[in-house]
């Protein structure tokens, strides 16, 4: 074999090799969606406009750590990101939508710009844009 066709092949074995192996970062989905801040239900804006002002919320719940057990958000340290109910209408409960918040570069929800909106309790989520 000549020493041209031998580095082609190495080459190509190291490319598919990590084509393979990285195929799992990918495998856990795509990176979240967006929705415009505008778009969201009127309760969501208001459970924003909240976490913005620091408070107060509603539920006691209201603040407590997302560990994002699922995986749809980008991975970060354990405590960075926080979650809070929005309101349901007609529900006896909690409901499912909820905004998850990050602590971004700043250290504190209230600042951070990192909002993510949920509708079906955290079986998908969209990236708030404002």
């Amino acid at each position: 074999m000549s020493s041209t066709l031998g580095r082609f092949l190495r080459g190509f074995a190291i490319a598919l090799l990590w084509l393979v192996l990285g195929a799992g970062a990918w495998a856990r989905g795509p990176a979240p969606g967006t929705v415009d801040a505008r778009d969201l239900p009127p309760e969501a804006r208001q459970v924003l406009a909240q976490i913005q002002q620091g408070g107060p919320f509603r539920h006691a719940r209201d603040g407590v750590t997302f560990y994002n057990r699922e995986r749809l958000l980008p991975v970060r340290a354990r405590g960075y990101y926080t979650e809070y109910t929005v309101p349901t209408p007609g529900a006896r409960n909690r409901g499912a939508r909820r905004i998850v918040a990050g602590k971004g570069d700043t250290g504190n929800p209230a600042t951070s710009g990192e909002y993510w909106y949920t509708a079906d309790h955290y079986a998908s989520f969209r990236r708030i844009q404002e």
